[in-house]
């Protein structure tokens, strides 16, 4: 890593740490959440901020709680920071596996057990879907884990990856809801969709499902993928179909998203004119492949570097990548900056960073990556052809030989991916 470009490397690290701040638990969570003033309030948390969720609900919320909360594995929190009446698993993200399927068995069980004096509270952030997991009948949990697996490569956006989850699942799509009645049901949400519609947040388990069994057969067809003869009988099966909002049991009950991209976005804009510099925001839902939305970015990037003043470009969504090798490694805002890196051509002035607000991007160790105008020219002179690292889905050894990786940790919260392009003439 080079320090030529010291200040945009900081510059834009601190965007990054401004976003995620805000969409943290400590700063989203509601001081004041429902409760059950006569019965039990149970909290099942799922998903990669569920434990931070978790730890901030129970020091503002009144009386005594019990319930489960399963995350991804290392995203837990210390020991004795929730209630030892609150189990905590640890599972697997993206690809599910037995704990989460052992999680998931756990909360409807203790939503059937629900009165009608008794509250759910539930607390869902991204990742909630993988780590939730439990099949219909007559598929199995390695079916869930080859079809998962398939559609994450396949270049599918989350809305329909999730939209196939639900369908072949006994708690997503508001099934546990309906476990839980006739218990008042709240459901608080940290949204890393595009569009934020909470049904699909971590699959929705407790918010009624508008998508179809036809919606998910006609995605494993457009994305040709090879599912085997049980979950194609599983996706014609009419009783897998997901409840409506007309359903007793989901009707009313409480829905809020609490952090969304749009404020990662807007505190990483603030930041950005405190500093002096002019905001050009393209939005919080981008959806198209990485490394061509990359490609598109650096276009604007030049012609708006042509003005010669001081320019953040800032974005959010969820880019898709689709897998031409099984063994590369890598995730969607590493080809996005890839192909951000070979559009710009070491275009002077311009810096940017692609992470995951999660502090995961893909399934590697890195949030993301940062890139400056001398990181085609360091690759070169290391032997490294940024366009083969491409083409094989590599970008994490590509970004990890030069340095030039973000690794921050689990950041406990998720809205997302996070893109900011600084354009500053006077910024070596």
């Amino acid at each position: 890593m080079t320090n030529e470009y010291s200040k945009a490397r900081l510059a834009l690290r601190s965007l990054f740490d401004a976003a995620t701040e805000a969409v943290s638990a400590s700063v989203a969570m509601p001081k004041r959440l429902p409760h059950s003033k006569t019965g039990r309030t149970l909290i099942i948390g799922a998903g990669k901020g569920a434990a931070a969720m978790t730890q901030i609900a129970c020091t503002r919320i009144k009386g005594d709680v019990s319930g489960l909360v399963v995350t991804r594995y290392g995203h837990g929190v210390k020991p004795g920071a929730i209630p030892r009446s609150i189990e905590v698993i640890e599972a697997s993200h993206p690809v599910p596996d037995s704990a989460g399927e052992r999680a998931a068995i756990s909360a409807l069980n203790m939503a059937h057990d629900l009165g009608c004096n008794d509250h759910l509270l539930m607390l869902i952030s991204g990742g909630a879907s993988a780590l939730l997991t439990l099949p219909v009948p007559g598929i199995t949990l390695v079916d869930k884990q080859k079809i998962t697996k398939q559609l994450l490569a396949s270049g599918a956006t989350i809305l329909e990856i999730n939209c196939v989850r639900k369908h072949l699942s006994l708690i997503k799509g508001g099934r546990l809801a309906l476990a839980a009645s006739p218990a008042k049901v709240s459901t608080f949400l940290i949204s890393d969709v595009p569009g934020d519609d909470p049904s699909f947040v971590g699959s929705g388990p407790t918010i009624a499902d508008h998508t179809t069994l036809e919606q998910a057969r006609k995605i494993i067809k457009r994305y040709q993928i090879e599912a085997n003869a049980a979950v194609i009988s599983a996706l014609n099966n009419p009783d897998n179909e997901t409840p409506g909002p007309d359903v007793l049991g989901l009707a009313g009950n409480e829905v809020q998203i609490i952090a969304r991209a749009r404020d990662a976005l807007n505190a990483a804009a603030n930041l950005a004119a405190e500093w002096g510099y002019n905001v050009t925001d393209l939005g919080d839902d981008l959806q198209a492949e990485s490394r061509r939305l990359g490609a598109k970015h650096a276009a604007l990037a030049r012609r708006l570097s042509a003005n010669n003043e001081r320019r953040v470009i800032i974005s959010g969504g969820e880019t898709t990548v689709t897998v031409k090798n099984k063994s590369g490694r890598g995730g969607r805002n590493l080809e996005y900056l890839l192909g951000l890196a070979i559009g710009l051509d070491g275009e002077p002035n311009i810096s940017a960073i692609a992470c995951d607000t999660d502090g995961i991007d893909g399934t590697e160790n890195n949030a993301g990556a940062i890139i400056t105008p001398d990181t085609l020219t360091r690759a070169r002179k290391l032997g490294h052809d940024p366009r083969a690292y491409l083409s094989e889905n590599n970008g994490y050894m590509f970004f990890e030989k030069l340095g030039d990786l973000v690794i921050t940790g689990p950041t406990r919260t998720n809205t997302n991916d996070f893109r900011a392009i600084i354009i500053d003439p006077d910024q070596q």
